[in-house]
């Protein structure tokens, strides 16, 4: 089963590849999932830092973002996704709470969690196939960074500085491609406001 911490926008392709493979063997994966462009700037700096590799040129591309679902090894059939996601609407959360996996991430618990978990529950009935990161009851999360002798939550709440605690706002579901070399946005889904 693979770990939380198994996510290669953060930890680098090393630890990714690991569920797959070789690096050459490894052909990335689709991610759906909510951007969270507040906190792009430290999770895009970050994701340079670890695999410069994992930073896309795509501007429409979010770094920062809480997975819905993953991995998908082939992109998903586009309307199975858009009736999965027909009756979701936007959503304000809050990003304050700093916590650690047991493999070392640090991440923000988003509040109110319902939204998220009901949108997984919805693709995950769409999708059975796919084992989600974290067991069949993912965590819902926005990856910061890894434990090590240099980076601690309390270094990472400096680093992170007034970027958090964020008020967000969930407009979107997206599908991403993650691959070195090669991430990108595949589609984006806006949600409705009513």
């Amino acid at each position: 089963m693979t770990r939380q911490t198994d996510h290669p926008c953060i930890e680098g392709s090393s630890r990714a590849v690991g569920r797959y493979g070789s690096p050459e063997s490894w052909r990335g994966h689709a991610v759906l999932e909510i951007p969270v462009p507040q906190l792009e700037p430290f999770v895009r700096a970050r994701t340079a830092f670890y695999d410069p590799g994992f930073v896309s040129a795509d501007p429409r591309f979010c770094h920062a973002h809480i997975t819905l679902l993953a991995p998908f090894d082939e992109l998903p059939e586009r309307d199975a996704v858009a009736r999965a996601i027909a009756s979701m609407r936007a959503f304000d959360f809050r990003l304050a709470d700093f916590d650690v996996f047991s493999g070392g991430m640090i991440y923000l618990r988003p509040q109110p969690l319902s939204p998220f978990r009901q949108a997984t529950a919805s693709l995950l009935a769409a999708f059975p196939q796919v084992v989600p990161y974290g067991g069949p009851d993912p965590v819902p999360h926005l990856s910061l960074d890894v434990l090590s002798a240099t980076v601690s939550p309390a270094s990472t709440r400096r680093q992170v500085g007034d970027l958090v605690p964020a008020r967000c706002q969930a407009e979107s579901v997206d599908l991403c491609w993650y691959e070195s070399g090669a991430c990108r946005l595949v589609e984006r889904w806006q949600l409705s406001a009513d």
